[in-house]
Formats: structure tokens, sequence, C-alpha cells
């Protein structure tokens, strides 16, 4: 296993989520590569800051009620206190107490949050890392290939690049739970990432912000990264940059209108 393949699974070895064979070759690929060990330490590092900076909100009453009737049986009569009845035991109180709290601590509401916030993450997963692309660009046709195997969906990408928007080469990243293609362009000294996943499941936006391409998309700005996202078949699309708005959807209009 060469380094490139094996820093596709270094996410999912941190979460857990490689077992068996594949495990134990990453495992012996880390242990004796130093610049593959650094790798995963930097991105772990980037991971817990970029935990930390995402807003942490109060639970909504009702969640926080619903939390207490499911643990406890009964809702308590004052926000923070815990009435003992036969049906509430001691460690049913407890098991309230740390559940409430991680609810009211972690909550974040259902809208348009939680993907604005993974996409502008992910983007600077990539900014920050020191291989962010895994395959150079040496046009579409070059990259598209290369994601063979590599995912479990062909991502579906007719944009080359150009003088406005050359392409710099791909990558596999994550996008919330799944795997994601991941294709970086430049707008002068600014990148642009491309997420193209399978859009199933997510907590999609509202998306009016306007045709790009033909396809209704949604702009969202946040922490000085603005934001594009649209779906198109079973495949979601996030262009992620600190590039001028007009210029991130000048080149949406061109990915939307050939996906």
């Amino acid at each position: 296993m060469n380094c490139t393949e094996e820093r596709i699974h270094l996410l999912d070895r941190r979460r857990g989520t490689l077992a068996g064979e594949l495990r134990a070759r990453v495992d012996s690929h880390l242990v004796e590569c130093e610049a593959c060990r650094r790798e995963d330490a930097v991105d772990r590092e980037l991971s817990l800051a970029l935990l930390e900076r995402l807003p942490k909100r109060r639970a909504p009453e009702g969640l926080r009620r619903s939390i207490e009737k499911r643990l406890v049986g009964e809702a308590p009569r004052a926000f923070g206190s815990v009435r003992r009845t036969r049906r509430a035991p001691l460690f049913a109180a407890a098991a309230f107490v740390a559940a409430a709290a991680a609810a009211i601590l972690w909550w974040k509401p259902s809208d348009s949050d939680p993907m604005l916030a993974e996409a502008v993450n992910d983007h600077l997963r990539v900014v920050y890392s020191d291989h962010p692309v895994e395959v150079e660009s040496g046009g579409i046709h070059q990259v598209k290939p290369w994601f063979t195997g590599r995912l479990d969906f062909a991502p579906i990408v007719a944009f080359a690049g150009d003088d406005e928007f050359p392409l710099q080469g791909g990558a596999v990243a994550y996008f919330v739970d799944r795997k994601a293609a991941t294709f970086i362009f430049k707008r002068r000294l600014h990148a642009i990432t491309l997420f193209v996943f399978r859009s199933e499941g997510l907590p999609w936006p509202a998306l009016g912000t306007g045709p790009l391409g033909g396809v209704p998309g949604t702009l969202e700005t946040s922490r000085g990264f603005h934001v594009l996202m649209w779906q198109k078949a079973d495949l979601g699309y996030a262009l992620v940059s600190d590039v001028d708005p007009a210029d991130l959807k000048a080149l949406a209009v061109k990915v939307a209108g050939g996906a």
C-alpha cells in the first residue's frame, strides 16, 4: 500500500470504522511511514480545532423535555431539577443529567448549519493539508478515472477547468458521513474546492438562490468562506472558497451546467 492509497483511509481509522485486514495494513504502514504519521497527526489536530470552533447552542425546550420523558418517565417541574418518583430511580436521574447536558451543549438546529459547517471544515482540511492533491490534473479525463474503486459512486463533473478556473487535481475526502470526490480549482491566488457526494439522507437547506446552469442552488457564508450547494440526480455538490461570490457562482454555473 503506497502513501496515496493509505491516506484515503486515515479518517476511517480514527473514527474506528476501519476493520479487518485493511485496518492491519494501514496500521502497519503508519508504523513504517513517518510522513503518513505526520499527515494523520496534523489532520487529527485540525479536526479538534474545527470542533472547538463550532457553535454550541442551547437545546430547545421541546427537545429537552422529550429527553426527560424518555429517560425519567416524567418531566421535572423546574429546569435543572429531577423529581424523584417510583418510576425515576437515582440512576435514571443521573442518566437524565448526562444526556440533557449533552443535548444542551451540542444540539444544532435542523437548518442549513450542519452542511454549511461541514463544507467549510472540509475545505479547510484541503487547504491546510500537506498533500491536498492526490492526483495531479492532466485534465478532467485524467482526474475522474482516478476515483474508480476509491468511491462507491461515479462523480459526474464535465467541467475540465479553463484559464479562469484551472483544475489543479483531485482527492478523496469525507462529507458528513460519506466519502466525497474532491476537485481543487484555482482562481488567481484562491483555492476553490468542489465536493461531490451522494445526496440522500442529508439535511439540505432550501435550494433557491437561483439557477446554476439550470439547477437551483443556494449560497451561504460562514467564517469568511462562501459555500454554493446544489443537487442533481442523486448527487450533491458543494463549492467552497473565500473567493468573491460572483466568481464562485461563475464556476458553479460551469460545473452545474455540465454535471
